[in-house]
């Protein structure tokens, strides 16, 4: 059934409107006033924000690390995705050494099948190149769709790859035109760290933030963004947490180098001292990179303003407390790393950023999701709201305050790290593709109604990254 949004003020991250929406096959076919359409539904969003549905770059389902596997699978992670206002997720498919890729990919795509309520799609990471991941990058690219490169810098003996593979595949992504992301810590002087502090006795989950201090996170960002500018490459940082990282960031924008940088709520709300919660609760706190001392938080604020930072991501990788987290009870780097922060993600900046005056409303529109569609190829069908577009669309109520609890959170995981924390705002009604995934705040989705979405190359779309008035949409992502 075709839908008519009505009364509602369009937010893109260009323009703020009154406006209504119409929605017919899943697309939106017309904006404007007074709109008609025989047997259309009508949903009136009277007093309320129409926003573009938030999509989130860096999410981690169903993924094994550290002896266990994450909480979420796609089914309750998208779903609670689609509860906090995000219509699409990117999550990243690991792979193994001496394994071919596509075997990686098919594993992901069996994880998400018949579970994902809202569209995603998948980074890929590397691990290593030799010929026969060069053999199958281009298949991955241009055919499955799945164009952006994860190269982890961290996580010795598990993840991380050597400074050669990291440039081997900034060369790679500029010849095929994809976007590679980098994890930027120095995971080699994180190992001796780890083993000086246990070898002294200190195991409780502050060292894991002790560990893993600030200056090699920038280290590591620099020379991630020195090597991208060698190879004339693209690069993206992923959670990006600490002033000297934006430091190497915005270096390496003024230099001219095509460098990205995303941060997560976790990093601009929360700081360092919940590590040093007693009974072992510091371990809800554990995520690589560590959450550091308070002062860096208003630095990613101010980066986010000025655009030294252009994306929101949740870095969604949820542990139990009980059962998980306590792995690593008596040796903190036995914790698994990772927080559940789906859900809150959107709701955070907005009542954080814009409710605050840190951000405006437009700025929040792009960092949750037109700027994260254009550089991982989904725009212009998805991350506005424009004649053409899919109907991902979010009827948010500016007017409510609530408390974030894990009582009333729709993640699988049994605690949240805002817990008690007062925002303003809320999503009260969800649409992907035209159809309801959240209406008036109650689940109506179907499980397994999400859609692989392949992506266009980060060249392809790169007419669209630069900043500027959004075009005419034409092209775009394909949903298989």
């Amino acid at each position: 059934m075709s839908k008519l949004i009505k009364n509602g003020t369009v937010v893109t991250a260009v323009d703020q409107y009154q406006a209504d929406v119409l929605i017919e096959n899943g697309i939106i076919t017309q904006i404007g006033l007074n709109l008609s359409k025989e047997g259309a539904e009508i949903v009136d969003a009277s007093g309320h924000y129409v926003f573009p549905g938030g999509i989130d770059p860096h999410t981690h389902l169903e993924m094994p690390f550290g002896g266990t596997v994450t909480a979420d699978d796609f089914e309750t992670g998208t779903t609670a995705a689609a509860f906090g206002g995000t219509t699409t997720i990117i999550d990243f498919c690991l792979t193994n050494k001496g394994r071919p890729l596509s075997q990686s990919v098919q594993t992901w795509h069996q994880k998400a099948a018949g579970k994902a309520v809202i569209d995603y799609g998948f980074h890929l990471m590397i691990a290593e190149i030799n010929d026969e991941v060069l053999a199958e990058l281009p298949k991955m690219i241009h055919e499955e769709g799945i164009t952006s490169l994860k190269v982890f810098m961290a996580y010795k003996n598990v993840f991380q790859a050597d400074d050669g593979t990291l440039y081997r595949t900034l060369l790679e992504a500029k010849r095929h035109g994809a976007l590679v992301m980098v994890h930027a810590e120095n995971g080699d002087v994180i190992e001796y760290l780890i083993k000086e502090a246990l070898e002294a006795g200190n195991t409780d989950p502050i060292y894991h933030a002790l560990t893993r201090p600030s200056l090699i996170e920038g280290e590591a960002t620099g020379r991630a963004a020195k090597l991208t500018a060698l190879a004339g490459s693209q690069l993206y940082v992923v959670h990006v947490t600490c002033e000297e990282a934006v430091q190497q960031i915005a270096e390496a924008r003024n230099q001219g180098v095509d460098i990205w940088g995303e941060t997560c709520p976790q990093y601009l709300m929360l700081d360092q001292t919940y590590l040093e919660k007693p009974n072992f609760e510091g371990a809800k706190y554990v995520w690589s990179p560590p959450l550091r001392p308070q002062y860096h938080q208003e630095t990613l604020w101010t980066a986010l303003k000025n655009g030294q930072l252009q994306t929101l991501g949740s870095d969604h990788c949820s542990f139990n407390f009980n059962g998980q987290k306590d792995l690593g009870l008596g040796d903190f780097s036995k914790i698994p790393n990772g927080g559940p922060c789906i859900e809150d993600r959107f709701s955070i900046l907005y009542s954080e950023g814009v409710v605050k005056g840190r951000i405006t409303l437009n700025q929040f529109v792009d960092i949750v999701s037109t700027r994260i569609a254009k550089l991982f190829g989904l725009f212009p069908k998805k991350g506005t709201i424009a004649v053409g577009c899919d109907a991902d669309i979010v009827i948010f109520n500016p007017n409510v305050t609530r408390t974030i609890s894990a009582e009333t959170h729709h993640m699988n995981v049994d605690y949240n790290p805002f817990e008690g924390i007062v925002i303003s705002g809320e999503p009260v009604t969800v649409l992907s593709r035209g159809e309801y995934v959240i209406r008036n705040k109650q689940f109506v989705g179907t499980v397994g109604a999400g859609q692989f979405v392949k992506r266009d190359t980060y060249h392809a779309a790169s007419r669209e990254v630069k900043p500027g008035k959004e075009e005419a949409v034409k092209g775009g992502a394909t949903h298989v």
